[in-house]
């Protein structure tokens, strides 16, 4: 199977399947020297985990991580750090009725119209829980950008009708900016079921959550992401570009559905007078006065912080009877079992900040390239 490699400089290679023995990650290109254990990447896995909210499915995995390879004496060696999570709460018996046929809004019917052969339990390679590899390599790759000032938060925004408006969001995005009140909207990220960072709104949510497992339905969502600390001139200009990098991380996570960029949604609408960013200098330094174009400009970041929006799926397993088509072609009708999750953002939300993490890692190691006195800087 093609497809499991991330990355140019900084590659992460995934494996394993929903139902499988484990799963896991391998980090190649990493930098030696930087101080990495267990306890880095668990806290990740953390808001990633399933069965720890009522937001969540009920499968109730422990995730912990297991570094394998790659770490002496408590920092990386540079060798290819390879890191294991083993499940152990999997109930491959809900999945019998779907062997022969498919399940809508999954990508059962592209597999078998790919490979002639699928892992029918939780879609295998296909099924959300592949993204526990991604966050455990998220992780490692945001300790390398914090040690350099640099930070990726995600939260979610909202929930169906259940929103933050944007005075809420313009207050959540600046106190993670300037660091002042981080820590409270943090906290309130991580601790409401949620990852709604506002209790009145993500009570509303876990209503609206509530009322979708009554009516054996799901939901859609959506999530922000902000990369702070960023110098300008990362990325590259052409196919390289580094929102369409971040786009591609981000959108390679199965249930996100479209990512934009700062004020996109609304340039299709703006005028050039409106949209864009008008430079000024801040304490000797260039950078745009206002930020609609999300801290890229011609695919390379202009030292503003980076803004992605991302819209969520509904959870395609819902508790009502679907119609569908067996692999043997016959029109059926299917009502799904097991342990689902009503809403995928509140879990999705850490996954998209690591492939963030893991891209703009990658992208700051390539433009270590980008001029002849970085070369000459180290070897000279």
């Amino acid at each position: 199977m093609a497809g499991s490699v991330f990355g140019t400089l900084l590659t992460v290679s995934t494996f394993g399947e929903s139902h499988g023995a484990a799963l896991g990650a391998v980090i190649d290109g990493f930098p030696a020297g930087m101080e990495l254990s267990a306890e880095d990447i668990q806290p990740y896995l953390e808001r990633r985990r399933p069965g720890r909210s009522a937001a969540s499915t009920e499968r109730n995995e422990p995730d912990r991580v297991e570094i394998l390879s790659g770490v002496f004496g408590g920092r990386t060696t540079g060798a290819p750090i390879a890191m294991v999570i083993r499940s152990t709460a999997q109930r491959s018996g809900d999945y019998a009725d779907l062997a022969e046929c498919y399940r809508p809004g999954h990508a059962d019917y592209g597999y078998d119209a790919k490979y002639g052969i699928r892992d029918y339990r939780g879609g295998g390679r296909s099924s959300g829980r592949e993204t526990v590899s991604r966050v455990a390599a998220g992780a490692v790759a945001a300790k390398l950008l914090k040690s350099c000032g640099i930070e990726v938060f995600a939260w979610v925004t909202g929930i169906g009708e259940e929103r933050l408006n944007s005075d809420q969001m313009e207050r959540i995005r600046n106190a993670l900016i300037s660091g002042e009140g981080a820590e409270h909207y943090l906290r309130l990220r991580d601790s409401l079921p949620t990852g709604i960072p506002d209790e009145e709104t993500s009570r509303r949510a876990l209503e609206l959550i509530g009322r979708m497992r009554e009516e054996g339905d799901s939901v859609g969502s959506s999530i922000e992401c902000i990369i702070t600390g960023v110098p300008a001139g990362i990325g590259d200009p052409v196919f390289n570009k580094l929102d369409a990098k971040l786009a591609g991380a981000v959108m390679s996570v199965g249930a996100v559905k479209s990512v934009s960029f700062g004020d996109g949604l609304s340039a299709m609408t703006a005028r050039g007078s409106e949209f864009n960013d008008p430079f000024t200098v801040r304490e000797g330094t260039v950078i745009p006065e206002t930020n609609r174009a999300g801290g890229i400009l011609g695919g390379i970041s202009t030292g503003r912080e980076i803004i992605l929006d991302l819209s969520v799926k509904p959870t395609p397993s819902i508790f009502r009877p679907q119609k569908t088509v067996s692999s043997r072609g016959e029109e059926t009708t299917l009502t799904i079992r097991g342990r689902h999750d009503p809403v995928i953002a509140p879990r999705a939300a850490v996954v998209a900040e690591c492939m963030c993490a893991l891209s703009l890692a990658d992208s700051m190691m390539i433009n270590m390239t980008s001029r002849a006195e970085y070369f000459t800087k180290f070897y000279g």
